[in-house]
């Protein structure tokens, strides 16, 4: 069959990855796509937020299956759109994907069904921010409700910064929403739960653990993801039991309640403390970088987990996974997350010949023949060894062997596991 990925990541660019494998597969497409997808794909260099566009490629190029990556056209509602004109798409629709779209959401359907999550407050003037922010201890945790592309969730050391944060997001710092949330800081530490859902059955697709933090040792500003490895070692099976009985089985049941069936990846980012979980958000598609570690450990064929998902027809059968931890290192243009240049060229790459080993591209473009650096997060040094300490030393090594001027990564990724 013919199968297209839409967004233009390393979450893309893993997805692609994987599709390859699948013997279910025809020709493969990707919508808008990289550098990297380009050696495995055929990109279509069509503008996503245009359905209408991305409708006639999708007709032109006779494609059976569009599988959406990035949140943004699933909030927008591709999935409705496309599904409308009889094409078979993976991922929720517009009711659903208000999970991740609107904080606000979120928070009240947590607050319905009683789903652990930090206590909250939704505030729309400064005001009411005031005197809510009495309520609240040091340090805060001040969000915009809609989608900010990572950068819209601050941790505030006192109230002075929240309320600083808070007349920014009133004031329209992002256009997709001027309102506020505040809420309590959660202790522990975080990790992501991945599960597939029809909308009443779900499979567990992997366990992550990301680092969101700029600096070594989980420092500085706050980013889309430095990094991430997989398996998660602090879910272990009773911390598991209770993920599944607490947070994701009443998510999946009372979205249904609320009309709004969820289908497609649910991701909850969770944060753990002495073995009780709380959920901090939800996210509608795979993680960025956490797909880029799940994709290499995935055994299942994913074409076939995708439309038995679509057409609600999951069996009991547990996923196969490999029992090799996986570790990617992302790798950023210099500045990034604040202000960063873009186009300079990239050389050196090595060719992605093993499996258990690949650059993801992120951020990249090409030109004449040449690779150049398009974005914040540039490239994905992804290795699947038998510890995590030799994954890591290998995606490492890879990236240190790659000319780039002003490239910048970690070398610290997954230190906690590690120690």
């Amino acid at each position: 069959m013919n199968v297209c990925v839409i967004g233009s990541g390393g979450r893309e660019h893993a997805l692609c990855f994987k599709l390859k494998q699948s013997l279910k597969l025809k020709k493969l497409y990707c919508m808008p796509g990289n550098a990297g997808t380009e050696e495995i794909s055929t990109n279509l260099n069509i503008d996503i937020s245009n359905f209408e566009k991305v409708y006639e490629k999708i007709k032109e190029h006779q494609i059976d299956l569009v599988i959406v990556g990035p949140e943004i056209p699933l909030v927008h509602g591709i999935v409705d759109f496309l599904e409308d004109k009889k094409i078979r798409v993976f991922g929720p629709n517009k009711k659903a994907a208000q999970l991740e779209g609107s904080k606000i959401f979120m928070k009240d359907m947590c607050k319905k069904f009683s789903i652990p999550s930090a206590k909250f407050c939704e505030v729309r003037s400064i005001q009411e921010a005031e005197e809510t922010l009495k309520n609240f201890q040091e340090p805060i945790v001040v969000k915009s409700d809609g989608l900010a592309a990572g950068k819209g969730v601050t941790i505030c050391e006192t109230k002075e910064k929240a309320l600083e944060d808070i007349k920014g997001i009133l004031s329209g710092k992002f256009s997709t929403s001027s309102r506020v949330i505040i809420e309590e800081f959660l202790k522990g530490e975080e990790a992501s739960y991945f599960v597939i859902t029809d909308g009443k059955n779900f499979k567990q697709i992997g366990t992550a653990q990301d680092h969101k933090r700029i600096g070594e040792n989980d420092t500085g500003l706050n980013t889309g993801g430095m990094g991430a490895y997989s398996p998660s070692l602090i879910i272990d099976k009773p911390v598991e039991e209770k993920i599944i009985n607490k947070i994701i089985q009443p998510t999946i049941q009372g979205m249904a309640k609320l009309g709004c069936k969820y289908k497609g990846i649910l991701y909850a980012g969770l944060m753990i403390d002495n073995g009780e979980p709380k959920l901090i958000e939800y996210n509608i598609r795979f993680g960025d970088p956490e797909c880029q570690v799940l994709m290499l450990r995935l055994e299942d064929d994913l074409i076939d987990l995708i439309q038995n998902c679509i057409d609600e027809k999951f069996n009991n059968n547990e996923l196969k996974w490999s029992k090799n931890p996986c570790v990617t290192i992302v790798a950023a243009s210099k500045g990034y997350p604040e202000k960063f240049e873009k186009l300079k060229e990239i050389k050196n790459l090595p060719k992605n010949e093993k499996k258990y080993e690949q650059i993801f591209h992120a951020g990249t473009i090409k030109k004449d023949e040449k690779i150049f650096s398009n974005g914040g997060r540039v490239l994905n040094s992804t290795v699947s060894m038998k510890d995590l300490r030799t994954a890591r030393d290998r995606a490492l090594d890879l990236l240190d062997k790659i000319e780039w001027e002003n490239k910048y990564y970690r070398r610290d990724i997954c230190w906690r596991a590690i120690k």
